[in-house]
C-alpha cells in the first residue's frame, strides 16, 4: 500500500528490498565460499601429502648420493662388500667411545667389519643384532689401525691420542724410514678389516721412543664432532685368508 500511494514511500520500500536482497545474496555467497573452502582445503591437504611423499623420495636420493660420494675411490677394492649406514647414537666424551648404526645382520653386517667414510676410518663393528650394530669408535683407546705414512713409507699402528677431537698417534715407525711433516697417512692394507689406501690424516711432529722407533702425531681428516653417515666394509676374503694363516 505504501509503495503504491506515494513515490517517496515507493523509493523507501525499494531501497529496503534491495538492501534485504543484497544481504541475502551476501550470506548465500559466504555460505557457498565456506563449502568451496572445505573442498580447497581437502585439495591442499592432498597436495601437501604428495609434496611430503616427494620430499621423502628426494631425501632418499640425496642420502644415496652422499653414500655414493663416500664410496668413491674405494669401492673397487677387491674382496670388500660395502653397506651404507646412518649413525643412530654416538659417544664422544669418554676413553672408550662407541656408536650404534642403523643396519644389522639382515642387511649383511658382520662382526669385525670396518666402519669408514671418505675422510678415513671411523671404527670397527663389534656386535650385531638383526637391525642394528654396535661399533667401537676410533676414538677408543682399545683400537689401533695398521697405517702407512706416505705412498710407499713405513707401516705402524695408528690410534687415538686419547683427548683431542681429531688427533692420533702413529707408533712403531722404524728410525731408518724417512718422512716429512705434511705427509699423508693411509690405511696400509695389511689388516683384513680395512681396505688399503684410505687417506687418514696428515703427519705432524714426531719424537723418538726408547731410542728405537718414531712416534708421529697425526691430524685426522675425519671430524668426529660432525659425522652422520658411514659405510661398513666387510672383507669377503677374511675367512679364506684366515684359513691359510692357520
Amino acid at each position: 500500500m505504501l509503495r503504491r500511494n506515494a513515490p517517496l514511500q515507493r523509493m523507501w520500500v525499494a531501497r529496503a528490498a534491495h538492501g534485504f536482497m543484497g544481504s541475502m545474496w551476501g550470506s548465500s555467497q559466504r555460505i557457498g565460499d565456506y563449502f568451496a573452502l572445505r573442498k580447497i582445503n581437502a585439495s591442499l591437504a592432498e597436495e601437501n601429502a604428495e609434496l611430503r611423499r616427494q620430499n621423502a623420495l628426494l631425501q632418499d636420493i640425496a642420502h644415496q648420493a652422499r653414500v655414493d660420494t663416500m664410496l668413491y675411490g674405494i669401492s673397487r677394492v677387491k674382496g670388500f662388500r660395502y653397506v651404507p649406514c646412518e649413525i643412530r647414537k654416538i659417544s664422544r666424551n669418554k676413553q672408550h667411545n662407541y656408536m650404534i648404526l642403523d643396519k644389522g645382520r639382515e642387511d649383511g653386517i658382520q662382526e669385525n667389519s670396518g666402519v669408514i667414510t671418505r675422510n678415513g676410518v671411523v671404527g670397527i663393528v663389534e656386535a650385531v643384532s638383526e637391525h642394528y650394530c654396535f661399533a667401537l669408535s676410533l676414538q677408543n683407546t682399545d683400537i689401533s689401525v695398521s697405517a702407512r705414512i706416505g705412498e710407499e713409507g713405513a707401516t705402524g699402528l695408528l690410534s687415538w691420542d686419547g683427548y683431542s677431537s681429531n688427533g692420533a698417534l702413529l707408533r712403531e715407525i722404524p728410525l731408518q724410514y724417512k718422512f716429512e711433516r705434511g705427509d699423508t697417512v693411509y690405511t696400509s692394507g695389511h689388516s683384513l678389516v680395512f681396505p688399503p689406501d684410505i687417506p687418514l690424516g696428515v703427519a705432524g711432529d714426531s719424537h723418538v721412543v726408547n731410542g728405537q722407533v718414531n712416534e708421529i702425531k697425526v691430524s685426522l681428516f675425519q671430524d668426529f664432532t660432525a659425522i652422520r653417515y658411514v659405510t661398513v666394509a666387510y672383507n669377503n676374503g677374511k675367512t679364506e685368508v684366515g684359513g691359510l694363516e692357520k
